[in-house]
């Protein structure tokens, strides 16, 4: 089969590769028909290399249908069309049984010191082939899988493997009063859908980014913007907007890819300019984040607010300001998507043929799976009004 491999910083490459096959009882085998790209795998693209083995497998937002399935598995069937969460859990572990998914006791990649394992994302989640690919194996495959209903596009569901949920997660931490108000940072494609989803639910919505098509794509959903590249003072602006407060929430849907933190880039770059071997343990250990959005949201929320965290950070050692975290009394959540948790609030949303959630005007680009190096270097310049790709096998 095809598959969109990883062979260095900026080199991402289509080969054949063999076919995924049933290994155990609870695994599936699945003919992708869509797979999105992430901003998170702009950081296997960019920063994270140490962590990668050449020939890896990326992807971890596919959708498609099932093809074989393992003999202990009895709720799918050939021909089930499924989405596939990132995070592959197993539905009746301890954590599991707290709906912490992303946590799976069951497939945690303890020699690492890490959570559940992720499809197609470095030897940290467990280094699992990945869905940027015609062919899937899925394991866990009695609890993972979302069945959708044959009939409406792709577009309508694939983004139940990572993006709605993400995106819901980080509104539900956020913890926005009834009727509130809460700024998105970063309008990518986890942030663009924080705003719809916090606008959906009643709140007051301020989305900032510096990007005019991100932005514009905001607009086009009744949110409110702020355009970073003009507004010198982001915090300030917020503030003038909200009776000099701040917004009661902040969701930074941005991470380690932030701009305006020139000694951080120079240390993820100089550190992705190491042997692996050294450079591995130091982003482990190290604070190499650039943390400028996660500052500009602290200084945004008001006294007493909420930050949920959903952009992915990798620093070990980050220095956070915790005199004014403390001082304004500022409670932080943040983690991994538990995907599975989130399904049933959001399975009638994108079932509704009004589409609330506008999930048929995200993606901006649709491209071959074998245009992937080009899709990957398109989204991580942002040309050409990128903002969601999704690749067809």
């Amino acid at each position: 089969m095809k598959a969109v491999t990883w062979h260095g910083k900026r080199d991402v490459r289509v080969e054949e590769v063999p076919d995924p096959a049933i290994k155990e009882p609870n695994d599936a085998v699945i003919r992708v028909t869509s797979s999105g790209i992430c901003g998170s795998d702009l950081h296997l693209y960019e920063v994270l290399g140490p962590f990668m083995t050449e020939g890896d497998i990326l992807g971890h937002e596919p959708m498609g249908v099932v093809e074989e399935v393992g003999s202990a598995i009895t709720t799918l069937k050939p021909g089930d069309r499924v989405v596939i969460p990132f995070n592959i859990s197993c539905g009746h572990c301890h954590m599991c049984g707290l709906e912490m998914y992303a946590q799976c006791e069951t497939t945690q990649v303890r020699e690492q010191g890490m959570g559940a394992a992720l499809f197609g994302y470095t030897k940290l989640y467990g280094q699992v082939p990945g869905g940027q690919a015609e062919y899937l194996r899925v394991p866990e495959a009695q609890f993972g899988p979302i069945k959708v209903p044959d009939g409406p596009p792709d577009e309508r569901f694939v983004y139940l493997s990572d993006v709605l949920p993400t995106a819901w997660q980080a509104v539900a931490y956020a913890d926005i009063p009834e009727g509130g108000s809460v700024t998105v940072f970063g309008l990518g494609p986890i942030g663009q859908m924080c705003a719809r989803i916090a606008r959906h639910l009643g709140h007051r919505v301020l989305a900032v980014d510096g990007i005019t098509a991100r932005l514009e794509l905001a607009r086009r959903h009744g949110i409110e913007v702020i355009d970073a590249s003009e507004v010198t003072d982001v915090p300030g602006e917020v503030r003038e907007r909200t009776s000099g407060r701040g917004t009661d929430s902040v969701i930074d849907a941005v991470g380690m890819e932030a701009h305006g933190s020139p000694a951080a880039k120079l240390a993820q770059t100089l550190t992705g300019l190491l042997p692996d071997a050294v450079a591995a343990p130091l982003m482990a250990n190290a604070g190499v984040d650039r943390l400028n959005a996660l500052n500009q949201a602290i200084e945004t929320v008001r006294r007493g607010g909420v930050i949920s965290i959903t952009g992915v950070y990798g620093g070990m050692a980050d220095p956070l300001p915790m005199l004014r975290l403390f001082d304004k009394g500022v409670t932080l959540r943040m983690g991994q998507a538990h995907v599975k948790r989130w399904v049933s609030p959001i399975m009638p949303l994108v079932t509704d043929d009004s589409d609330p959630l506008g999930v048929m005007d995200l993606a901006t680009h649709r491209m071959p799976l074998d245009q992937a190096p080009q899709a990957y270097e398109m989204f991580q310049k942002k040309a050409d009004g990128a903002v969601k790709i999704l690749l067809k096998p």
